[in-house]
């Protein structure tokens, strides 16, 4: 049927059959709404599909890639389902891993606790109270002997959910896979090293964001040339996402930070074709199922024309996004907690049918504490449900074709693109100075706050709907078993950290510290330096420190 037939045929459709149907009916009556706040009609047709279908969808595995990277996409290979882990010392999350693993998981995925997240070691007068407590204590290569105790780093993959030391983190799996006799070329996994984020979004820094950035590009050009099969960054929307973004603003601020380290990168010397291949994304996947899917498979096609086009990547494999997914965190509910089982679910769904390459699933008793074993168990027998019953992994990109997915892929497409010129304009023609400067003015967090408080005003107008909190409530609360962190955590963590300083060869820290600085002064990369540091047994916090020395110790302006 021709456009203009279409077109014809919904009009007479809405008049003589929609319209009548609602003025004799008490049909609802209200806006419908994706969570974004984007509007959503009462029907697509193909009329609604105004661009080049052909041309924008491609085939599976080919450029753009709407429809997947792979040409058979889950046929051949499932996703990998990586759940994520750490609490207490090294050796409870050392237990939980191989749990993990004894249940189907197929790679590891590492949570830190605060203290070793912002860089402290687990003494400091900051840490106290903290430590164990978010994630697992790591503050020196000692910790991480005994996280993987038992695991060849040649036989798993594993995700580091880390950024302001996340070079320290990465600097001591290298020195665990020579330790262990792993050539560092087979090492494979993640880490998520991701800064430009946290000062938009997460909050968690160490020094300013040019030096930061700068890091990152060490861990880059380190990276091509040890680690080729180990992605030294996860660019990451998930927690633009859990501070109140919107779905485009989520995909806009992440690829305008992907495309920014590619550029930080090139301007360092390295080839865009070297580079782009070892970076990968991190999103989140929320309620609104659709818009899920389409998000993800407008991120791929925008993620390879920019490459192709901006950037002249001539290699196929940097045209391709690849992308972790985790369910929405901000959505779980300490109202009802088992309602957050189906939730995941829906979550968890609506990232395989956009074509993700790895997933966590979040517990249901996350609102209330780290999760437990059956919480965790429960997460990736979802997963294995999907993949192995629901039939969804049979066909490549199943919903493909449908005249709302399509719509909403290009909607996703083009106000992306609006924010990414915006960006770009503030950086007079790099996106890369775009970013910073706009991190600078507050740009990004302003755009954030405005839409967590549009969304905030929804839910107390009861304009979004969430079970158990705003409707269907109830007066007496689920009681759940929750997971609980022994109260000695924080003496033993310290008792070990000591024990460490005690056996170590000082003077071999003084020298790795002073080489560290040294090269932080010149410009001069210090990957090398940190992966002899941590093998002289220095601490995160002392490494960290040297930097805070160097460049100065970051503190958010105030935003008006």
């Amino acid at each position: 049927m021709a456009k203009a037939e279409v077109n014809a045929d919904k009009s007479r459709w809405e008049e003589e059959t929609l319209t009548p149907f609602l003025e004799k009916t008490k049909a609802r009556k209200e806006k419908f709404i994706t969570v974004s706040n984007e509007e959503i009609d009462c029907l697509y047709t193909s009329d609604d599909v105004e661009s080049d279908i052909a041309n924008d969808l491609g085939q599976p595995g080919e450029y753009p890639y709407t429809r997947g990277i792979h040409e058979t996409m889950y046929r051949s290979r499932l996703w990998t389902m990586r759940q994520f882990a750490g609490f207490g010392t090294a050796e409870e999350t050392n237990e939980r891993f191989h749990y993990l693993l004894k249940h189907g998981q197929m790679g590891l995925s590492t949570a830190f606790d605060m203290p070793t997240l912002m860089g402290y070691d687990s003494d400091h007068p900051m840490s106290m109270g903290e430590v164990g407590v978010e994630g697992v204590a790591v503050d020196t290569l000692k910790d991480m002997e005994t996280l993987f105790d038992g695991i060849k780093l040649d036989e798993v993959s594993t995700s580091f959910t880390i950024n302001p030391s996340a070079p320290v983190i990465y600097a001591m799996y290298v020195a665990l896979a020579d330790q262990q006799g792993v050539p560092r070329d087979k090492i494979r996994g993640t880490i998520q090293n991701d800064m430009m984020k946290e000062f938009m979004a997460q909050k968690e820094w160490v020094t300013h964001p040019r030096p930061s950035v700068d890091l990152v590009v060490d861990t880059f050009e380190f990276g091509v040339k040890e680690t080729p099969k180990f992605n030294v960054i996860s660019i990451s929307g998930y927690h633009i996402r859990e501070a109140g973004a919107t779905a485009v603003q989520e995909l806009a601020f992440t690829l305008a930070n992907g495309f920014a380290y590619v550029e930080a990168a090139v301007k360092r010397g390295l080839d865009v074709d070297d580079i782009a291949p070892q970076l990968s994304f991190f999103f989140n996947s929320h309620l609104s199922f659709f818009e899920e899917i389409g998000k993800f498979r407008a991120a791929r096609r925008i993620w390879a024309r920019m490459m192709k086009e901006r950037y002249g990547a001539k290699n196929e494999r940097s045209w391709k996004l690849r992308f972790h997914t985790q369910t929405a965190g901000v959505t779980l509910t300490e109202q009802q907690p088992m309602n957050n089982i189906v939730r995941v679910a829906l979550q968890a769904l609506a990232a395989v049918l956009g074509g993700t390459q790895s997933l966590h699933t979040n517990s249901y008793d996350e609102a209330l504490a780290l999760p437990t074993e059956e919480a965790v168990k429960i997460a990736l027998r979802t997963q294995q449900i999907i993949a192995h019953e629901s039939g969804v992994t049979d066909t490549v990109d199943p919903l493909g074709g449908s005249y709302f997915v399509e719509k909403m892929t290009n909607d996703v497409e083009a106000q992306t693109i609006d924010y990414i010129e915006q960006i770009d304009k503030m950086g007079e023609g790099s996106i890369l100075e775009g970013v910073l400067n706009g991190i600078d003015e507050g740009f990004f967090q302003r755009e954030l706050a405005k839409s967590a408080y549009e969304y905030q005003r929804q839910v107390e107008k009861h304009e979004q709907i969430i079970v158990g909190v705003n409707k269907h409530t109830e007066d007496d609360g689920q009681r759940i078993p929750t997971l609980k962190i022994h109260p000695d955590v924080e003496a033993r963590q310290v008792e070990r950290l000591s024990k460490v300083r005690a056996e170590r060869d000082g003077a071999a820290v003084e020298k790795a510290l002073a080489d560290i600085k040294a090269a932080t002064k010149r410009g001069e990369n210090t990957m090398p330096y940190m992966v002899e540091a941590v093998k002289a047994y220095v601490s995160v916090g002392e490494i960290m420190d040297v930097f805070r020395k160097v460049h100065g110790e970051y503190r958010e302006p105030s935003m008006v």
